[in-house]
């Protein structure tokens, strides 16, 4: 026999032994556990914790990463006045740049979050009342009299 004819008859079997299945995701019968993404059936955070994260956002990164920014600045700039008449000097003080750009993105994306997280409590809360109240009217409706 052949290479070919042994690789064809290989494949032929494991084609053969190989099972096929299929499983579809559904919820379990017992919904206090997990989802099928294996989180749990809550959201993940509590509004409480969503509030304890924006400040913390808002008394602890934004403003050491300002003064390791402003840290970093005093050091660039005294590094490039020292090599002045240098091309480490215009190498310097291109990194400084870069470096200014990044932190201003930075600091932008600390302050977005930190309002994403403070509003969205507000949201879910506000989605629940707005569902209630569409609600609302079913239950004072004229067949509760009857």
């Amino acid at each position: 026999m052949g290479f070919d004819e042994e690789w064809a008859a290989l494949r032929a079997r494991a084609a053969e032994q190989q099972e096929t299945s299929m499983r579809l995701n559904q919820l379990p019968a017992d919904r206090s556990g997990p989802t099928p993404g294996g989180g749990p059936g809550d959201f993940g955070s509590s509004p409480a914790e969503k509030k304890a994260a924006a400040n913390t956002i808002e008394n602890e990164l934004e403003p050491n990463t300002k003064k390791a920014a402003d840290w970093a600045d005093e050091a660039s700039d005294t590094a490039v006045k020292t090599f002045d008449g240098w091309r480490t000097s215009a190498g310097l003080k291109k990194v400084q740049e870069t470096w200014d750009q990044q932190v201003k993105t930075l600091m932008g994306r600390l302050s977005s979050e930190k309002a994403a997280l403070r509003g969205a409590s507000g949201y879910f809360a506000q989605n629940d009342l707005g569902i209630r109240g569409q609600f609302a009217p079913v239950s004072k409706s004229k067949i509760d009299g009857i």
